[in-house]
This record gives C-alpha cells, structure tokens and sequence, in this order.
C-alpha cells in the first residue's frame, strides 16, 4: 500500500499520516497473565507496518527499560533509510516500578541520547523527544542541549511530549520543535483550547498517541469487561473508574452506531475523525497485533461526511484523561 507522506513541523521531515506505537510489544497493557507481550506477532506487526506504508514508528527508553528500542532497531535496522524512528527521553522508572521520575539537565539530555543510539543500534534518531518536562529544570536549558545533539549530527528533528503552550513558545524559541506528541481523541479534547493552536501558530505538527481512548474508543470493551487489578486504566484514568465508566460506554455507542452504518469498525471511525482534523494531525495507535494494525491503517480511506464528523466531534467523555492534569500540563521554572 502507498502512503502519502506529509510534512511534520516545518523543518522538513516527511512521515506517513499514521504511525505505529510500539510499546505493548514490549510491555503489558493490562494481566501480564492474561496478555502477556508476544514479542514474535510484535516484529511481525513492525513488518507488516512496512508492508503497509507505515514508514513512522514510535518508541521511548523507557518502553521495557529499553527493550523496546533494542527491538525496533532490531527489526528496522535493515531499512534504516526508509523509516523514521522517534523515541523519548526523560521519564524515569526503576525496575518494577510503576511511579515515574523525570530529567530535564542537559547532562541527562546528552547521556540518555547515547544510551538510545547504542539500544538502537543506529548512528542517529530521527525525531527525539522530551518525554515529560522537568519541574526542576527550565525547558530552555533542556531544549538547548537536545539543539546541541541535532549540530552533533545525532538528532535531526525535535519534539516534546505533553507540553503547555507556554513550554511550547519557550521551547520552539530555543530551537525549532518539530512535533509535539500529545493524547488526542474523540474522548481526549482538552488540547483544542490553547495547545493545538499553539502547534499551528508555531507549525508543529501533532502526533497523536491514544488515539482510540486506551481502549474505549475500539468499542471492545463493555460493562462486563473484567480489568485485572494491575491494569493502569482502572487504577489511573479517571474514564475506567466505576462512576465514569457505564456513561463513557454511552457515549462510545454513538461511534459504534456510526460504524455499523458504514460497514466499518468503531476503531477506524474514530481514527478517521483524527485524519479529518489536519494534515498537521498523525495519529499513533499502538498495538502488537497485525489484524488490529491492518484495521488501522484501512481507516486513511474512510471519509466521514459533515453530518458525521458534527456528531463525533459532539462525543465527549466523562472524567479527565488523569486525575491529575499537571502531570501533562508541567510548567518549568524560569530560566536565570
């Protein structure tokens, strides 16, 4: 399958308008019992990414504690040049631990760029992200040393991952960003007011992660779905708490009502309404499964008429995408 290619930000990176997050192929999204990582349906997902124009893919240092990285290196090694590779720095976690610490110094900045070169087996990475912002560090610092890597030749573009539009304008007047990643949705909006429009007076493109709700948006989920007790959307989004959930699968009805009409599935309509928003906008749904990747990628050809896309935009959710905000709306201190 050909993919268009679209411009991401406005330094010249070209990327497929979908990308493929990688993450579960490493980690568990909800029972490691139940659904535990199949690391060979992953790199045959990753392959059949290739296969079907997905030339974008997505990963962070802190997937698997950096398996996740070795792996896609692995497999995409071979076609280097045919494929862009992003992958995040500055969230850290201990080994089992499930609570985040980040790091913003330019030091780290430096040591982690290395670290994910040698995972990656490559020479240089093509998008580098900030992964969080740093409360304790001011992004103008943060940003100069990732500059400092793109002189070295050992980054070409660059982005951040949930920032404010404040961070955003500090950021972008260090060195030009080039992409911010956020989660956007039909279910996760709340960017619209005043970072999405940051993104366009700027021209930063918008990678969209979760862009099927964690789930919710797939339609695949019930109120007789069962969440183990360490699945992280039960224990951490406010949308899978017992109050929220039962309106939530309301609200998905209407994306499923929309989906039967036009013989397609809920996933893709959903995806479908991000393709709509831009061609600024390039959703990252993640998976390690090809029948789900293969439905994803069939949702670039479904175009929703006016009175659809009125009726999905007028879907919103009950509950925020956390039950904290400030973790994805981190301001940094002032620069001295």
């Amino acid at each position: 399958m050909e993919l268009p290619l679209r411009p991401l930000g406005g330094q010249g990176l070209l990327v497929s308008p979908q990308a493929l997050g990688t993450l579960s192929i490493s980690e568990f999204y909800g029972s490691e019992l139940t659904d535990p990582p199949d690391v060979d349906e992953g790199i045959r997902t990753i392959q059949r990414a290739v296969e079907l124009g997905i030339q974008f893919f997505d990963t962070a240092d802190i997937y698997g504690n950096g398996h996740n990285e070795e792996l896609l290196g692995r497999v995409l090694g071979p076609i280097r040049d045919r494929v862009v590779i992003a992958t995040k720095f500055g969230a850290i976690r201990e080994p089992g631990a499930t609570s985040h610490d980040f790091d913003g110094r330019p030091e780290y900045v430096r040591a982690a760029c290395e670290a994910s070169l040698r995972r990656l087996g490559m020479d240089h990475i093509d998008l580098y992200y900030q992964h969080r912002a740093d409360a304790r560090v001011p992004i103008e610092e943060t940003v100069g040393a990732m500059g400092e890597l793109v002189a070295a030749g050992k980054v070409r573009y660059l982005g951040l991952s949930e920032a404010s539009a404040d961070t955003l304008r500090r950021a972008h007047a260090v060195h030009p960003i080039s992409a911010l990643q956020s989660e956007y949705s039909l279910f996760s909006r709340d960017i619209e007011a005043q970072v999405l429009p940051a993104c366009r007076e700027l021209g930063i493109g918008l990678v969209a992660y979760s862009p099927l709700a964690r789930g919710l948006l797939t339609g695949a989920i019930t109120s007789g779905t069962t969440f183990s007790e360490t699945d992280w959307r039960r224990t951490t989004h406010p949308r899978f708490s017992e109050d929220n959930l039962g309106p939530n699968l309301d609200r998905v009805a209407r994306v499923v009502e929309i989906a039967a009409r036009r013989g397609a599935t809920p996933a893709q309509v959903a995806l479908a309404w991000l393709h709509h928003q831009g061609e600024d906008v390039v959703p990252v749904p993640g998976t390690k499964r090809r029948r789900y990747l293969e439905g994803n990628v069939a949702a670039w050809g479904l175009a929703l008429d006016a009175g659809e896309l009125a009726a999905l935009g007028a879907v919103l959710p009950v509950g925020d995408r956390y039950p904290d905000m400030s973790v994805v709306n981190r301001e940094t201190p002032a620069r001295a």
